[in-house]
């Protein structure tokens, strides 16, 4: 059985690949050796040919493009662990950008985020999370696709116009909660969100693919700028883990995971999420594994994720902390305690004690249970410590076949052109309406006018009658003024 070489304690340590879909964590402080932990990972799973995806909010994970240099300080540490045949190598990597700045353009569909994790990104409350799904709804049962931004937008405005039609079927929606959530749509726009709604949309597929060596590509997600936008960045890894267990199908138990998603600055998934979020992401993470995903949490403090959670991650490596106030040394007790004890170890002295690169670590065995925690020092990686040059990059991106597929965005018929082609129409028909009204009443007052006419012409003939028949007699008078009428009739 193939087996993941992480360190070593008293003797090496190893992770086994048929139970890394039992999930992870790689907790510890900043600059304890967290990055490092994740790479070994990485590199050992892309060398058995599972693809993996990583955020990388510090932008050095771009040295797996690169070859590690060799010094005195690692030799040291691979004679210490007793690598046999350690080469430095580089491995098969594709960039991906949300923001759309150093990688492949990352979209979905609003339909495809769906109102729950749509509301979260836009800090909806209950109520305005009611309009949107009203929103959704509505534009599901018209047949109305739900693309981008601005079909959202357009589908706001509209059933805030239709408000009094829709009530009775879909509920209450008043104009102030529309307003309230078009802000929200505002500022989500100014934060680059709107890049992330769009068409191509992101075949999950292309994140499981392997290079012509048979070696898993390790996706990286350029999150430097990223995970400075808190909700965005959350919501793109909720969707994409969803996504996931929606794509892929059941594996069962297999020898290796047929992918391995590592969540950096995990924290955020958590901080200020809705109940049925949290509920949402635990009851994702429980099932996922049937599809053959490990998922490793990646963050400073373990009790910020919660416990239901927690208790999913099987195969643990915490790196040190620091315990300055009586909150920090309570949370270092906590975390102690959820280890497998070694009574030749004090757990809760030593996670303040690691030196940088070393960590406590518990795997789960063959059978699925936890190792009992031992102190370890962890292997060096192959690849480059540090980050590769922009160029090597950049001719990465460039050359790889997903720079066209994704790059050029498709504004195909959707929402926003249906329903503005029927405010044209509607427009069109008002202003025809108007055009008919306004000929009907000048015909009016035309009639009017010439019946008016008319009248005063006849007055002033009768008048004229009158005069000529006492001068030359009734009778002819009269026969004028008959002759005079007919022609007028006619």
């Amino acid at each position: 059985m193939e087996k993941i070489l992480m360190g070593k304690g008293e003797e090496q340590v190893f992770i086994l690949p048929k139970m890394m879909n039992r999930h992870g964590l790689i907790s510890g402080a900043t600059g304890t050796g967290k990055t490092i932990t994740l790479k070994v990972l990485a590199e050992a799973l892309s060398d058995m040919g599972v693809p993996t995806f990583i955020p990388d909010v510090k932008g050095d994970l771009t040295g797996l493009l690169k070859e590690l240099e060799m010094n005195d300080k690692i030799q040291e540490r691979i004679d210490s662990i007793g690598i046999e045949n350690f080469l430095p190598k580089k491995y098969p990597v594709k960039f991906w950008d949300v923001l759309q700045k150093k990688g492949h353009p990352i979209r979905t569909t609003v339909t495809e985020m769906g109102p729950l994790i749509l509301a979260q990104l836009l800090e909806l409350n209950d109520t305005q999370e009611g309009v949107l799904n009203i929103a959704f709804k509505y534009a599901d049962d018209k047949g109305l696709l739900l693309l981008d931004l601005k079909d959202l937008k357009a589908i706001l405005n509209h059933i805030s116009e239709e408000s009094a039609n829709i009530k009775v079927e879909y509920g209450n929606v008043t104009s102030q909660t529309i307003g309230a959530i078009q802000r929200a749509l505002l500022v989500l726009e100014g934060e680059g969100g709107d890049l992330f709604f769009g068409e191509p949309a992101l075949d999950i597929k292309d994140f499981l693919q392997v290079n012509e060596e048979g070696r898993g590509f390790i996706n990286l997600l350029n999150a430097v700028d990223l995970h400075m936008k808190p909700r965005l960045y959350s919501a793109f890894l909720l969707w994409f883990i969803s996504e996931l267990y929606e794509e892929l199908s059941e594996v069962g138990d297999a020898e290796k995971p047929k992918m391995v998603f590592f969540f950096d600055e995990a924290h955020l998934l958590f901080a200020n999420g809705k109940k049925a979020l949290i509920e949402r992401l635990e009851q994702t993470i429980k099932l996922i594994r049937s599809k053959g995903v490990g998922i490793f949490f990646v963050t400073q403090n373990p009790i910020d994720i919660p416990d239901s959670v927690l208790a999913q991650l099987g195969n643990r490596v915490q790196h040190s902390l620091r315990a300055f106030t009586p909150k920090e040394q309570k949370a270092v007790k906590t975390i102690s305690q959820t280890f497998v004890q070694n009574p030749n170890l004090d757990t809760e002295k030593t996670i303040l004690e690691l030196k940088t690169g070393e960590a406590l670590v518990s795997f789960l065995d063959e059978d699925g249970k936890p190792s009992m925690v031992e102190r370890a020092l962890i292997s060096p990686p192959r690849s480059y410590i540090g980050v590769a040059d922009e160029a090597m990059v950049m001719a990465v991106i460039n050359s790889s076949p997903f720079a066209y597929k994704y790059t050029t965005t498709v504004d195909r018929e959707s929402a926003y052109e249906i329903l503005k082609a029927e405010v044209e129409k509607k427009a069109m028909l008002e202003q025809e309406m108007k055009e008919m009204e306004a000929a009907e009443k000048e015909r009016i007052r035309l009639e009017k006018e010439k019946a008016k006419n008319k009248s005063v012409l006849e007055k002033s003939l009768n008048a004229m009658v009158s005069s000529a028949s006492r001068s030359i007699g009734s009778s002819i008078g009269r026969s004028l003024l008959g002759t005079i009428k007919k022609s007028l009739k006619k």
